[in-house]
C-alpha cells in the first residue's frame, strides 16, 4: 500500500492509546505521514517512509522503538555511520534512560544486551551470520538513511540484512525523498511480507531559494505559487527572476563578457564577494546560523582563516564563554603535547568567533564539539565538505554554495539534483524557522535557468549496489548451501530491479516477434520457400562484398610492397591527372605509418616530398634509375633544384611523358586463384537462385523487400534475447563466479555428498569483514603475518586498509625495516596474484595494496608523538583527522584479526593483534569518537 502526500488529506486523528502516548511525548503535532507510518507498523506491517531531509522521518523509527519496549521485545536502530549511531544513542537515551539503551559500533560496546541497541548496520550483518544470542527477541529493527543501500561500499550490507533478518522482526525503513520508493517498497515487501510505503513531499519548513550577488541577495525565482517558493505554477517550468536571466544573457552575449555594476547597467555583477563579506551579508539579512559548502578540505581550513583575517566576530561575551566553556569540556582528554599539531588555538580562537570547519580530515573529537556548539547556536557558521548532508543532525536557517561543482573521485562534475537537495535540506530548522533559505554564490559561468533545474527537480531514482563478497560467499554456503545460497541472492533488491527492467525488454520482445509472424506472411510466396531463396541472395552479396574486399586488401598490399621495393635513384610517376609529376627517390629508410613505408623524393618541379599509398594507390614502378652524389644534401633548395633538372633531362632523353603503369608484376599469386574460387562459388548460387521457382514469381520484389525487413528485425531481436539471458539472473551468475574462485583458492570444496562445503580457511574468511576480505584472509593463511610485533602488524594492516586521497600515493614510500618491510612486500605480491585470478573469474578486483601509511602507524604504534608520526608521513597531507580516522579502521580489522586467531589457537599471532590494537588506541586515536 503507497500513501503519497497528496493522499494524506485527514487521518481523524490519532486512533490508539500506544500511539496517543506515543505522540503526546513531543511538543508538536505529529504530520499525517507520521501517523501513518506509525499505524502500520502498530497493525504488524513493515513500513517504507520516503520524505525530505529535516521533516521528521525519525519519529517513525522512534514509534518502533516504543512498541518494543511496550511489548517487551527488543529493538535496534541501525545507522550507516558511526557518528551517526553515536548521534542516534545520545538521543534515545534522553528519551528512555541509559539502563534500556545500549551502542555496538565494531570497536565499541555499551549495554549491548539492553532492550533498545543502536548500532551500525554491518554489525547487525555480522551479528545475523554469526546468529548471535543477542537477536533473541528482536521485534523490530530501524533501518535510518536506508537509501545508503546505493553507496558503492556500504550499500550490500544494507541488503545483506534485509534479506537474512527473521521474517517476523517488523522494518521501518527510513529514506531520503527518491522516485522509486513505490519500486523499493515492492522490493520489501516481496521479501519481507506486507509493507506499507509512505512517500511525503512537503518540505516542513518552505525553503528559498536566492543567489547572492555582490549586488544583494537576489531570488532565484520570479514568483511564489500556492506559497511554496519556487513551486511550479500550472505544472510548467519555474519562472527564473528576470534580473539574473538579463544578467546571464549580458554574461554570455557573443563578442564580450558581463559588464560590471555601472551607471544604467541593471542585474548583479559578476564576482561575489569575498567570504568574510559574505558572512557579514548574511548576518545583516538575518540569516544565520548557515552551512556553508566548499567541497574542498583545505578550501574549508582556508575560508575560516580569512574570516579570522577578516576580523569577523559572530559572538557576544557571554557566547564566547560558553564555548570556551564547551571546549574545555570537551578536550580534556587531549594530551597538551598533540595540541600544536592538532591547531587547537586556531580552531578555539575561531569558534570564539562563531566559525568553524567541518570535514572528514577534522579530528573526531574536535568535530563533536563543532557539531555541538552549532545545535546550540553558539557557532553561527559552518563550511563544511558533503560530508555533513549525510545525516549528521545539524539543521541551519540557511545553505550556502559557492559552486556547483565538485570533484566526484574521477574527474570534477556537477553536482546532481539528488546531491542539491541532500544539500539544500539542511536549510530551515523545524520548530525555530519559519523558512529555510538556500543561496548559491554567482560566479563565472553560473546559468541561473540550470540551476533552477536543480531546484526543481524531483526525480531521484535509487540504485542498488548490492554484489556478492567472498565474506558473503561463505557465510552463504556455511549456512544454507551453495543453491539456497543462489536463491536468495536472486531476492536482492539488484536482482530485482534487473527483473523489472527485463520486463520492459520481454515487452518489447512479443512486440518484434509479433512482426516478425506478420513479416513472415507478407514474404509468403505460393511458388515456393521464399526464405530459402532470400538465402540465396543474401549468400551471393556476402560472397561478392568479401571478395570485393578481399581484392582491394590485395591491391593494397602490393602497393605497400611496390613502396617497400623502390631504391635510392629509381625515377617514378606518382600522383594522377593535373596532379601528376615525375619524381626520383632520394631517400627509402624514412618515416613509416600503417599503411607502410614513405620514401622521400624530389619531384621535377624540384619540390621535396614524401610518397605514401595514397599516391600510389595502384602500386609504382621505377622506369628508370639516375645516379647522386653520396653527399647530396635534399634540404638545400639549390641541390634540389640540380637534381630535377637532371631528372627532366632523364626524362626528355627517356621520351617519358606520362606514366608507364602502376602495376609491378604480372604473374598469378594464391590471391588471385582464390578470386577465382569466390567466382566460381558466386556462379553457382547465381544457377541455383535462377533455378528457385520463387525467381519465377511475379512479386519476388516485393516478397524480397518484407523479406529483408524479416532479416534485420531477426537480427535486433536475437540481440535482444541476449541481453534478456545476460539480465537474468545475473546476480547468481556472480555469485557462482565467487564460489569458483574460493574453490580454488582452498576456501570451499566439494563434501562427501557433492555439496559445497566451507573449509578450514572459509572459517577464517566467514570473520573477516573489510573491503579486502579474501586478501587479509590470503596473508593470514600464508602466515605472512605471524611473528611481527604489535607495530609490524599494525603497519601491515595499515596498507589493507589505507587508501591514499587523490595524487597523494607515493609510488617509493619509507617502509618500516626488517621482517615488516619483507612481509609488506609479500602482502603486495599476494594482491597481485589475487587480482590476476580475479580477472580470469570476470571479478572485481581487490582494490590495491597501499603502503603510504605504513610508516606513520609503524612509528604510532611504537609509541611515537602525534607530531613526529604526522611528520613523517610522506602520501601527501595526511591531517590529524584522517590520520585517527584510518587508525580506527585499523583497530576494526585487528579486533577481526584477534578473533580469528583466538578461535584458530594462534596464540603468536593473539598477542600480536592485542598489542597492536593497544599501541594504536592511544591518544587522539582512544580519545576520539570515530
Amino acid at each position: 500500500m503507497t500513501h503519497r502526500a497528496g493522499d494524506l488529506d485527514s487521518v481523524g486523528g490519532v486512533s490508539s492509546n500506544r500511539l496517543e502516548g506515543f505522540a503526546a511525548g513531543y511538543d508538536f503535532v505529529l504530520d499525517d505521514f507520521q501517523l501513518r507510518a506509525c499505524r502500520a507498523l502498530e497493525g504488524g506491517r513493515g513500513v517504507l517512509v520516503a520524505a525530505p531531509t529535516g521533516s521528521g522521518k525519525t519519529v517513525v523509527g522512534e514509534f518502533a522503538v516504543h512498541l518494543a519496549l511496550a511489548e517487551g521485545r527488543k529493538a535496534f536502530y541501525t545507522t550507516p555511520i558511526k557518528a551517526l549511531s553515536n548521534q542516534k544513542y545520545a538521543d534515545l537515551v534522553a528519551r528512555h534512560g541509559a539502563g534500556r539503551v545500549g551502542l555496538l559500533t565494531g570497536d565499541t560496546a555499551v549495554n549491548s544486551e539492553a532492550p533498545v541497541v543502536v548500532m551500525t548496520t554491518e554489525v547487525l550483518r555480522n551479528m545475523l551470520y554469526a546468529d548471535s544470542p543477542t537477536l533473541a527477541g528482536l521485534g523490530y529493527v530501524v533501518m535510518d538513511e536506508v537509501h545508503y543501500l546505493a553507496d558503492r561500499f556500504r550499500g550490500p550490507v544494507w541488503e545483506e540484512v534485509i534479506i537474512h533478518l527473521p521474517q517476523q522482526v517488523q522494518i521501518a525503513s527510513l529514506s531520503a525523498t527518491v522516485s522509486n520508493a513505490e519500486e523499493f517498497g515492492a522490493w520489501l515487501a516481496e521479501v519481507r511480507g506486507d509493507t506499507d510505503v509512505v512517500v511525503w513531499e512537503h518540505r516542513p519548513v518552505p525553503l528559498w531559494q536566492h543567489v547572492l550577488t555582490a549586488g544583494g541577495i537576489v531570488d532565484l525565482f520570479a514568483e511564489a505559487h500556492d506559497g511554496q517558493p519556487g513551486a511550479h505554477a500550472g505544472g510548467g517550468e519555474p519562472r527564473v527572476n528576470p534580473e539574473l536571466r538579463e544578467t546571464y544573457r549580458r554574461q554570455t552575449r557573443p563578442g564580450g563578457r558581463a559588464r560590471g555594476r555601472g551607471p544604467g547597467s541593471r542585474g548583479p555583477r559578476r564576482r561575489p564577494p569575498a567570504r568574510p563579506e559574505v558572512i557579514a551579508m548574511l548576518d545583516r539579512a538575518g540569516l544565520l546560523p548557515a552551512i556553508t559548502f566548499v567541497f574542498s578540505r583545505a578550501g574549508c581550513e582556508a575560508a575560516v582563516e580569512q574570516c579570522l583575517a577578516g576580523g569577523l566576530r559572530l559572538t557576544t561575551a557571554a557566547e564566547r564563554d560558553e564555548i570556551s566553556r564547551i571546549v574545555a569540556e570537551g578536550t580534556t582528554e587531549i594530551p597538551e603535547a598533540d595540541r600544536a599539531v592538532l591547531g587547537y588555538r586556531t580552531w578555539l580562537e575561531a569558534l570564539q568567533r562563531g566559525i568553524a570547519a567541518h570535514h572528514a580530515g577534522l579530528l573526531p573529537t574536535f568535530k563533536e564539539v563543532v557539531e555541538q556548539l552549532f545545535a546550540a547556536g553558539l557557532v553561527k557558521v559552518v563550511f563544511a565538505t558533503e560530508t555533513l548532508a549525510l545525516g549528521i543532525n545539524m539543521p541551519a536557517r540557511t545553505v550556502v554554495l559557492e559552486k556547483l561543482i565538485k570533484w566526484n573521485g574521477e574527474t570534477h562534475a556537477d553536482i546532481t539534483p539528488a546531491e542539491y537537495t541532500q544539500l539544500t535540506g539542511r536549510a530551515g530548522r523545524r520548530g525555530i524557522d519559519i523558512e529555510g533559505h538556500a543561496v548559491v554564490l554567482w560566479h563565472e559561468g553560473l546559468d541561473p535557468h540550470a540551476l533552477a533545474g536543480l531546484a526543481s527537480t524531483r526525480t531521484y531514482p535509487l540504485r542498488s549496489s548490492f554484489r556478492p563478497t567472498y565474506n558473503m560467499a561463505v557465510n552463504l554456503v556455511a549456512q544454507v548451501g551453495r543453491e539456497r545460497a543462489r536463491q536468495i541472492l536472486e531476492t536482492s533488491f539488484a536482482q530485482y530491479q534487473a527483473d523489472q527492467g527485463v520486463v520492459g525488454l520481454a515487452r518489447q520482445l512479443r512486440r518484434q516477434e509479433e512482426a516478425l509472424a506478420g513479416y513472415t506472411e507478407a514474404m509468403t510466396c505460393h511458388l515456393g520457400d521464399f526464405a530459402e531463396y532470400m538465402a540465396l541472395r543474401r549468400r551471393i552479396g556476402r560472397l561478392e562484398a568479401e571478395s570485393s574486399r578481399a581484392a582491394a586488401a590485395g591491391r593494397r598490399l602490393e602497393a605497400i610492397a611496390s613502396l617497400e621495393q623502390l631504391r635510392r635513384g629509381d625515377v617514378i610517376r606518382i600522383g594522377a591527372g593535373r596532379r601528376a609529376a615525375w619524381a626520383v627517390v632520394v631517400e627509402t629508410n624514412g618515416s613509416s605509418d600503417a599503411d607502410g613505408p614513405r620514401p622521400t623524393v624530389v619531384t621535377d618541379g624540384h619540390r621535396l616530398r614524401r610518397v605514401g599509398l595514397a599516391d600510389v594507390p595502384h602500386g609504382v614502378e621505377p622506369v628508370t634509375r639516375m645516379s647522386l652524389p653520396k653527399t647530396f644534401d635534399a634540404r638545400s633548395p639549390h641541390a634540389r633544384r640540380d637534381l630535377a633538372s637532371s631528372l627532366r633531362t632523364v626524362l626528355t632523353t627517356h621520351d617519358l611523358p606520362g606514366s608507364r603503369g602502376a602495376g609491378r608484376g604480372n604473374g598469378r599469386s594464391s590471391d588471385d586463384d582464390a578470386a577465382d574460387q569466390t567466382l566460381e562459388k558466386v556462379s553457382r548460387l547465381r544457377a541455383a537462385m535462377r533455378a528457385h521457382p520463387c525467381h519465377g514469381c511475379a512479386e519476388r520484389e516485393d516478397h524480397a523487400r518484407w523479406a529483408e525487413r524479416h532479416h534485420k528485425l531477426q537480427r535486433d531481436t536475437e540481440t535482444l534475447r541476449r541481453r534478456i539471458d545476460g539480465r537474468t539472473n545475473t546476480i547468481a551468475r556472480v555469485f557462482d563466479r565467487v564460489c569458483d574462485l574460493l574453490t580454488e583458492r582452498g576456501y570451499l570444496a566439494t563434501g562427501t555428498t557433492g555439496e559445497l562445503e566451507i573449509t578450514t580457511a572459509g572459517r577464517l574468511l566467514r570473520r573477516i569483514y573489510t573491503e579486502s576480505d579474501l586478501l587479509v584472509a590470503e596473508c593470514l593463511r600464508a602466515g605472512l603475518w605471524s611473528g611481527l610485533d604489535g607495530p609490524g602488524l599494525a603497519a601491515c594492516v595499515s596498507a589493507v586498509v589505507f587508501e591514499s586521497r587523490g595524487e597523494g600515493r607515493d609510488a617509493d614510500p619509507r617502509l618500516p625495516a626488517g621482517a615488516v618491510r619483507t612481509a609488506l612486500h609479500e602482502t603486495v605480491r599476494i594482491w597481485s596474484e589475487l587480482t590476476d585470478q580475479e580477472e580470469l573469474h570476470r571479478l572485481d578486483t581487490t582494490r590495491e595494496v597501499d603502503l603510504n601509511l605504513a610508516w606513520a602507524v609503524h612509528r604510532w604504534a611504537s609509541g611515537r608523538g602525534l607530531a613526529d608520526v604526522l611528520g613523517s608521513q610522506q602520501a601527501g597531507e595526511l591531517s590529524a583527522g584522517d590520520f585517527v580516522r584510518w587508525c580506527r579502521q585499523i583497530i576494526d580489522l585487528l579486533g577481526q584479526i584477534q578473533s580469528t586467531a583466538r578461535e584458530s589457537g594462534d596464540d603468536a599471532l593473539r598477542r600480536s593483534a592485542s598489542a597492536a590494537i593497544d599501541g594504536v588506541r592511544r591518544g587522539v586515536v582512544a580519545n576520539s569518537v570515530a
